[in-house]
């Protein structure tokens, strides 16, 4: 999946839908989505994430001054929703065993080509995040900014995948659009200042192709709804970061811009642990 928002930003939170968005269509249509758009996402994005960068979403908090996931030096690092890898290549140039996994075979792609430019290899497998294909406590951490997370009908599974590879204690910390986000329309502009939809409508987002198909769906999820999949899980949640927008920070990304985000949170984080039971 994806490290960061699609560069359409989902246009709006509300698309056509028509009851076909279960895990099965979601996962088929995000797969050759993100297939069919890596190249231009990569082209579009590339260089605000930066071949060796880890930023956490649009605002463009980084890790390197966040420290979100504590000292990477000689541990195990999972990177959920990896993208082209940009944060897994920074999580072993500070000398971690970082890999990563991701839906999307084409955005892997991506990755290799940038492993070649910065002599840093990012390794990583094309798998589901549902279906993690490594063995059980394998990491010390696991992290995903903006990736798969949004993108699956089955949270649940996804957040038992991530504990059940953690070692216990192991720290989890993942970025997605802040849910009040859902109530607005996604417009850089005034227009994305005036809330249009409930914060409590969890309909999906679904764009359709000709013959009613799903191609592109994103699940909405509030704040409340993010807690409780982490604990269910038997994650403790130790924080939750909202990224301010900064004051020199002046790029807009599809429905992010200086306008909506110095008035309303763009992004969550979620700093979670692994039970130790």
């Amino acid at each position: 999946m994806s490290r960061t928002p699609p560069p359409t930003a989902a246009a709006s939170p509300h698309g056509r839908t028509d009851g076909r968005t279960d895990t099965r269509a979601t996962t088929r249509a995000n797969r050759a989505w993100w297939d069919a758009n890596a190249d231009e996402y990569q082209r579009e994005h590339g260089a605000f994430l930066r071949d060796l960068g880890f930023v956490w979403g649009p605002e463009g908090l980084d890790e390197a001054d966040a420290g979100l996931l504590g000292d990477v030096r000689g541990r195990a690092v999972l990177e959920v929703g990896c993208g082209a890898g940009q944060c897994t290549r920074w999580l072993r140039s500070r000398g971690a065993s970082a890999v990563g996994v991701d839906l999307s075979f084409r955005q892997l792609r991506h990755g290799r080509r940038i492993d070649e430019g910065t002599r840093v290899d990012a390794p990583a497998v094309c798998a589901d995040a549902a279906a993690l294909p490594f063995g059980t406590g394998a990491f010390d951490l696991a992290c995903s900014a903006y990736g798969a997370l949004p993108f699956v009908a089955d949270v649940d599974a996804v957040m038992g995948e991530v504990a059940r590879v953690l070692r216990p204690g192991g720290r989890w910390v993942f970025s997605v659009s802040h849910p009040v986000r859902w109530a607005f329309a996604d417009d850089p502009g005034p227009a994305g200042l005036v809330a249009e939809h409930s914060y409590f409508d969890r309909t999906p987002y679904a764009e359709t192709d000709s013959a009613g198909h799903p191609s592109y769906v994103e699940h909405h999820r509030t704040l409340g709804d993010w807690v409780r999949a982490v604990t269910a899980a038997g994650f403790t949640l130790a924080d939750l970061v909202e990224p301010e927008w900064p004051a020199d920070h002046e790029e807009t990304w599809g429905g992010w811009s200086p306008l909506r985000g110095r008035l309303i949170p763009g992004t969550s984080i979620f700093c979670c642990v692994r039970s130790t039971c």
